[in-house]
């Protein structure tokens, strides 16, 4: 072996990382890591002037990441679930600005907002001005109250 396959190494981990981060993480980062592992089996097949080194280290490096740190990497890139502003409204209490009745929207304030506000099926409606209600869903931009 010369030392031109350093090279390749490098350049095929070089390419990897450039492939992963153009199309904007595609792979959940796996290439970019696995490039990674190229990039410096290469180089230290450089280094030292030995190719087979370098082999060694880029797929010792591969095996480890794809054995055990690629779970972690995943759970790190893993997200909850996170409540938007009106999924956290239901269930909320409000003060009822303006009339709400059956036909009729009329508004609420709920946290400090005024929402446009309907009653929620099977609610006793009308509510009148000063009324305390309850958030039973949300219908686009609309509040269901009880």
């Amino acid at each position: 072996m010369s030392a031109s396959w350093n090279w390749v190494l490098l350049l095929a981990g070089v390419l990897f990382i450039l492939v992963e981060v153009a199309l904007g993480g595609f792979a959940g980062f796996d290439l970019v890591l696995i490039g990674s592992a190229f990039v410096l089996g290469g180089a230290i097949g450089l280094a030292l002037g030995n190719p087979a080194i370098g082999f060694l280290v880029a797929s010792v490096l591969c095996l480890l990441y794809i054995a055990v740190g690629r779970r972690w990497v995943r759970a790190r890139l893993r997200t909850g679930h996170m409540p938007s502003n009106v999924d956290a409204l239901v269930g909320r209490s409000g003060l009822v600005t303006v009339r709400v009745a059956e036909h009729e929207p009329g508004q609420v304030k709920v946290r400090d907002e005024i929402w446009r506000a309907i009653p929620a099926p099977g609610a006793a409606a009308p509510f009148e001005p000063g009324h305390v209600i309850t958030v039973a869903g949300v219908d686009g931009v609309t509040l269901q109250v009880r």
